[in-house]
């Protein structure tokens, strides 16, 4: 194909023929579209993406996206992601969870997908709430909510601070979005797919069905007060002392990339003989 003939990807070229099924206002409309979009201002090919989710309201992401998925199980997309991208360095990677998924239940694989440093995105929506089981306190819950049946008078834990958590475990590229700016989401999610290395988006996602006092969010978000920190320490004295509201790309890093070596194992009769042995 010639260069003048070159097919140029779009927005929708990038998504399913399978719509949505999220509840009206949920943040995650404004994510699919920042990501579709990111995707065509990088001239992805669809076949050249893959997109990895656990369980949850934003984990049936790969369903509305035309390239690669698989939708895992609660927790995990993070080590299948990598696993795919071990396998397939040529793939741009995408793990795509929310709250719950990746800081619970996923919380360790967090910690070490950060601190390995191999060349994924990874974007996780936060509502601060489990909203595909209607509602209970996740991870990133304030301590003094109550509108849950299960935790009435609150759960009394301090929150779990992911941009926080992600630098400690030596995250290269840590940054925060909100879906309510979805041209700037976009913004973030090109340069966490062209950082080679593990890219970290944060996206306050708000949830209207089961936390809609979250629609203020939009009064509540503001830019980070300074440019991209390079070093650690400025950045986690940033980092501590945010409202949890700022936005924008707050460390990066440039790192080892970790790529594990490829290792040629022959035929798959070679390798039952071996094994057979």
């Amino acid at each position: 194909m010639s260069e003048a003939t070159e097919k140029k990807y779009r927005a929708k070229d990038y998504k399913s023929a399978t719509a949505p099924v999220w509840c009206p206002g949920c943040g995650d409309f404004a994510i699919i579209a920042a990501l579709t979009k990111a995707f065509a201002y990088l001239q992805v090919p669809p076949e050249q993406t893959a997109i990895i989710s656990g369980i949850g309201c934003s984990s049936r992401l790969p369903a509305y996206l035309s390239g690669y998925g698989f939708h895992g199980i609660h927790g995990r997309a993070l080590p299948l992601a990598t696993g795919l991208k071990a396998a397939r360095p040529d793939l741009t990677v995408i793990a795509a969870g929310g709250d719950g998924d990746g800081f619970s239940i996923g919380g360790n694989h967090f910690l070490h997908a950060c601190r390995r440093n191999m060349d994924i995105t990874y974007l996780v929506m936060d509502n601060e709430v489990y909203g595909m089981t209607k509602g209970q306190a996740s991870p990133t819950t304030a301590p003094d909510w109550t509108r849950s049946k299960l935790t009435p008078h609150g759960t009394g834990i301090p929150r779990f601070r992911p941009a926080d958590i992600a630098l400690a475990a030596g995250a290269g590229f840590v940054a925060r979005g909100f879906a309510g700016d979805p041209t700037e989401l976009t913004r973030l999610i090109v340069e966490g797919i062209q950082y080679p290395g593990f890219a970290f988006i944060h996206i306050l996602s708000p949830c209207r069905t089961f936390r809609p006092e979250q629609m203020g969010w939009k009064e509540q978000v503001h830019p980070w007060p300074d440019e991209p920190t390079h070093d650690i320490r400025s950045a986690a004295e940033r980092v501590l002392a945010d409202d949890g509201m700022g936005t924008g790309i707050l460390h990066r890093e440039e790192l080892p990339v970790w790529r594990p070596p490829v290792v040629e194992h022959g035929a798959l009769t070679t390798i039952e003989e071996a094994f057979l042995a």
